[in-house]
């Protein structure tokens, strides 16, 4: 089973959405390319949407991915906001920042029904999701107008999940890989799995293609997901130094450095386990504490820090996200890589 009929791609490569670091540019090269490039959108205004998606509607050579979470905002814990203020503290008194003039917010907006009339008119091909499945309505709709609904699994319960709510594909995401963890029915990190672990038990138990994620970086890897009965393969990390990513030159010097080897999990940034290249602020509070509070209030604290550390060409505070292999990060264009990717799996 590949994923090309499904999706209408020429080629089983999905490029990773990756907020922070790229925009339409990235997703309409490896488009052009034969892959399907994907546009995170949970971090976009709606005008910033709008303008993304005329572009995409206009400009991409082949399908797109439209890439939203499906979380529940949790409610503010002021006790817990300060406890986290109260950690970070020191870092202003150190940059010279006021903590009192942090502006609060999640940062990251869930996929709601506005969101479905905004993206309605341009019809997307593929929308995919990160933290389960919006409600039923919502995936008939999508449906309706032809579109296919891709969600990630990080266990096997959830890949049977996600199947059962409607999912046309699941992305076997594991646990090396890049980003936030798209854990849904439990943020266990215990219960999951290496990417080549996963990958077979979700290919054995579902009846729907499954992508595998995680940890590949280069043609022989998704030669051998391929191997393992993935339908497709979705990279990121081996994207970011690409000329059209927004990567910032910070981060592409930290994955083009020793610092890059020494990826771990970290709850620092957002309040949600995501994996980074280490950094100070992760030696030093982390990575994984129990001081943030959960996803995605902990960004509002940190986010302050992260500019200022930037603006004097530091990336102490920064989140250097990172898959574990980062072998496959080449400063060549997204086209060129994403026909590299595939050049050992055939059509």
């Amino acid at each position: 089973m590949r994923i090309e009929p499904l999706l209408g791609t020429r080629l089983p490569i999905i490029q990773a959405p990756m907020a922070g670091v790229q925009n339409s540019a990235l997703a309409l090269a490896v488009c052009r390319a034969g892959g399907l490039g994907s546009l995170p959108c949970a971090m976009l205004s709606a005008e910033a949407l709008v303008q993304e998606l005329e572009l995409l509607s206009a400009e991409a050579a082949g399908p797109w991915n439209l890439n939203f979470f499906a979380h529940s905002n949790p409610p503010a814990e002021a006790a817990r906001e300060q406890q986290w203020r109260a950690a970070l503290a020191p870092y202003y008194a150190e940059l010279g920042l006021d903590i009192e003039a942090i502006s609060a917010g999640a940062g990251r907006r869930p996929f709601d029904a506005a969101t479905l009339e905004l993206i309605a008119p341009f019809r997307p091909p593929v929308v995919s999701f990160h933290f389960g499945l919006p409600e039923a309505a919502i995936i008939e709709r999508i449906k309706g107008w032809g579109g296919k609904v891709l969600s990630t699994a990080t266990t096997l319960a959830e890949g049977r999940w996600l199947q059962a709510h409607g999912a046309d594909a699941v992305i076997a995401q594991g646990l090396e890989a890049g980003g936030h963890r798209g854990h849904f029915l439990s943020t266990d990190l215990s219960l999951q799995m290496g990417t080549f672990a996963l990958l077979p038990q979700l290919v054995a138990a579902l009846d729907i293609p499954v992508i595998a994620a995680g940890g590949i970086a280069d043609a022989d890897g998704v030669a051998a997901a391929m191997a393992l009965g993935a339908a497709g393969v979705q990279l990121g990390t081996s994207y970011l130094l690409c000329p059209e990513a927004t990567t910032s030159q910070l981060h592409r010097a930290a994955l083009q450095s020793e610092a890059a080897q020494h990826t771990a999990l970290t709850n620092l940034f957002s309040g949600g386990a995501a994996r980074g290249i280490v950094n100070r602020v992760m030696r030093e509070l982390g990575p994984l504490s129990e001081t943030p509070p959960p996803f995605p209030l902990a960004g509002g604290a940190i986010t302050p820090l992260r500019s200022a550390a930037e603006q004097r060409g530091s990336s102490d505070f920064s989140p250097l996200w990172s898959g574990q292999n980062n072998s496959g990060c080449k400063a060549i264009t997204a086209a060129e890589l994403t026909l590299e990717l595939a050049a050992k799996v055939g059509a």
